[in-house]
């Protein structure tokens, strides 16, 4: 890949420099000094090589089942092979799943269901049909109205419905929505980045091919209808017309037409900003033109036959590709606007260009979506308004969006804010739960959120390269010696280390210091691809471990998951077969937490870890770094608590080591905002995570594929 010799470059040079400044202690043990002299033999290693040796240990087996399920045809044989490969996943333990958004008490003006509905993709960013209202909605009536959803599903009246029933209960309609954010879009052209903030801001000010409404069904947006070979390769879309592109005035600059796809995929291919594999294998020539394989783009497999028909062409069929059309990386862009920003394509791209204008501020992108962006002040408003120019104007609800920044450090502002009218709702912490008693709103207007599929991860660094933050390297500096870096890597690289630790979290106390005591068991989550995720269409038989193995039609992905666990013998649990009143689900309890089994990993891992010539005992501790921001209250009582329950169950055989990263900021570049995985400064990290990108459970595991292609894969510090 393009990137990749870039960052062996980088990588080298980093080695270099991570060697020269750690000094060697006098006095230190015989251990010690093996696992240094270990860790300086593998340091001979390219950075590719030694990324692919961990990885190939690590994730060899995950790896092999994946490529077992990626190639099968039936789409339920594929789920049930895929439940395996992610099991594999699961039992190495690189990662510890921690939570879902929601699952939380919350309090707002917003009607549920009223944005768009979908668990995949980017549409759940549209706002343009919320419906807001001036006072606080109340949790009957909210109920009432995800009941009545669940009944007109599908039917497209859900909307006119909910205007009515919120009329007839008293409520006022209002044509604004203010909303919290927490971080800046680091640029407004999406096609170039793989960052949420990027996605959730540019996505109000586009439409794409279709997008899923807020009954979750897929419709015609830019295109008006589609159609699809018999062979299930190529898609043709007939697009809109009249529909136009606007500059941030709202001067019409071009009309939107099939050549817009064909350049917003070129550019996304150019740019390489983290989510091009997506389309890898999925369109013809794609991988071939990312690689540089193919320069002519032309031979890629996305063409406008005229001005108004676009055609993708499949490298085979993907059962899925209509469900990738509700993501960002299929946006359009106007090539005439692009080039007038100078923008150039293929070989010719080059952001850093001093004329390269493109996407970096609201008024160098070109909108052909609802909403226009007039105003973007860093850490602090960031303004929607009302595209009069969109082609389906008539059809929005809000005129304005206003997004007001909140950095965290008062746990209490969001909620305050809420109650004097000013944002429209908030979720609700340990400290507003209090406040909204309190307030005599506990009873009548709090309710419990729906959790979604974005899975957040604790994820183990195997091959730590960074000792102090990349941007500035002076944040969160780390006060470990080279003997305990090469300590600490060995023992992350040992599978039975890794499950002990994630064994002795308990992730009920660590969710309680941002959800409560009473709900903290609500939003846990046991698995990456939530065990709901998808569900066999048809009786499938696959083999566990050399047994033939059927499970019926209707079964889902986590019970699946759950066979192979426990047919490897690993104490984890990923499915409750009883919970969600019988239905089964993955989420609402604890399935890792257990002080017994972290005992009997932690005894493995000790004894394994001693043949390799590394003692573990209370003398000679293995010590992990963890960044978190004492700037956020929240953010400092989940690294405590997260602390007390590693160090209290592995006796002191463990220390974690709490590294301050100050503000969001600084914790946002000890791994969120880095491009590689030697740039990441932790030992164990719990910021990120992963929302699918399209309905199938691939979404989530190809983020873990090797040789760059997995986008979450430098989280384990590797490529």
């Amino acid at each position: 890949m393009k990137k990749r010799f870039l960052c062996l470059l980088l990588a080298l040079t980093t080695t270099v420099s991570f060697c020269a400044c750690q000094g060697k202690d006098e006095g230190v043990d015989t251990a010690a000094t093996e696992a240094a002299t270990t860790a300086t033999e593998t340091e001979e290693l390219s950075y590719d090589e030694e990324s692919a040796r961990i990885y190939d240990a690590s994730l060899g087996e995950f790896y092999a089942a994946y490529q077992a399920a990626e190639t099968e045809e039936n789409v339920s044989k594929r789920y049930a092979l895929m439940a395996v490969a992610e099991a594999k996943l699961m039992e190495t333990a690189v990662m510890v799943p921690l939570n879902t958004i929601g699952g939380r008490f919350a309090i707002s003006r917003v009607a549920p269901y009223t944005t768009d509905h979908v668990l995949w993709g980017t549409d759940n960013y549209r706002y343009h049909q919320a419906l807001v209202c001036t006072e606080l909605i109340k949790e009957a009536d909210r109920a009432e109205m995800k009941e009545k959803w669940g009944e007109l599903k599908g039917t497209g009246t859900y909307e006119e419905w909910a205007k009515k029933f919120l009329v007839e209960k008293g409520y006022t309609l209002k044509d604004s929505y203010t909303l919290a954010y927490s971080s800046d879009p680091t640029t407004w052209d999406c096609l170039s980045s793989s960052l949420a903030i990027d996605s959730e801001g540019a996505v109000n000010t586009f439409d794409g091919l279709m997008e899923y409404d807020i009954e979750g069904i897929l419709q015609p947006a830019l295109a008006e209808s589609y159609t699809v070979s018999e062979d299930g390769l190529t898609y043709t879309f007939k697009i809109r017309e009249g529909a136009v592109w606007v500059d941030s005035q709202g001067r019409e600059v071009a009309g939107v037409c099939a050549d817009d796809f064909v350049a917003g995929m070129q550019h996304m291919m150019d740019a390489q900003g983290g989510l091009e594999y997506l389309i890898e294998g999925v369109i013809k020539n794609a991988s071939e033109y990312i690689s540089g394989e193919v320069t002519d783009f032309s031979e890629v497999g996305v063409k406008a036959v005229d001005e108004y028909t676009v055609e993708y062409t499949l490298e085979s069929p993907h059962s899925y590709f209509l469900t990738m059309l509700g993501y960002s990386i299929f946006a359009p862009m106007s090539r005439s606007y692009y080039t007038s920003q100078g923008g150039k394509f293929g070989s010719e791209y080059d952001p850093s260009a001093a004329d390269y204008l493109y996407g970096k501020s609201t008024d160098c992108i070109a909108y052909c979506g609802p909403y226009l962006v007039t105003n973007a002040t860093e850490k602090n408003t960031i303004v929607f308004k009302a595209n009069e120019s969109y082609w389906n104007k008539d059809n929005i609800n809000l005129k304005t969006i206003t997004w007001l920044y909140d950095d965290g450090s008062d746990v209490t502002k969001i909620y305050n804010e809420v109650i004097a009218g000013t944002m429209e709702g908030c979720s609700l912490n340990s400290s507003t739960i209090e406040m909204a008693k309190e307030d005599g709103l506990f009873d009548e207007f709090v309710y419990t959120s729906s959790t979604d599929a974005t899975s957040y991860m604790a994820f183990y660094n195997l091959n730590r390269g960074a000792f102090v933050n990349f941007n500035d390297q002076t944040t969160a500096p780390s006060t470990q010696t080279e003997e305990d870096a090469a300590r600490t890597k060995a023992a992350m690289n040992n599978v039975h280390f890794r499950r002990a630790i994630s064994f002795a979290v308990d992730r009920g106390s660590y969710n309680a210091q941002s959800v409560g005591e009473e709900l903290k068991y609500n939003s846990i989550r046991n698995s990456y691809t939530p065990a709901n995720f998808v569900e066999l269409a048809e009786d499938t038989t696959i083999d566990i471990n050399g047994t033939a193995t059927t499970f019926k039609a209707g079964t889902y992905y986590g019970a699946i998951m759950q066979a192979q666990i426990d047919a490897d013998g690993v104490a984890i649990k990923v499915w409750d077969p009883a919970a969600d009143d019988g239905i089964g689900s993955g989420d609402g309890f604890d399935g890792w937490h257990s002080v017994e089994n972290a005992l009997a990993e932690f005894e493995i891992a000790v004894e394994e870890l001693a043949a390799e010539g590394v003692i573990v005992d209370e003398s000679n501790p293995i010590v992990f770094d963890v960044p978190y921001p004492s700037s956020g209250e929240v953010y400092t009582n989940r690294a405590n608590a997260y602390k007390k329950s590693v160090e209290s169950t592995l006796g002191g055989k463990v220390i974690v080591n709490l590294v301050d990263a100050g503000n969001l900021d600084g914790w946002y570049y000890a791994g969120y905002y880095t491009g590689y995985g030697y740039e990441n400064n932790y030992d164990m990290y719990d910021l990120s995570g992963w929302a699918p990108d399209y309905g199938d459970p691939s979404t989530y595991l190809t983020t873990l594929l090797p040789d760059y292609a997995g986008y979450m894969t430098r989280c384990l510090g590797i490529y």
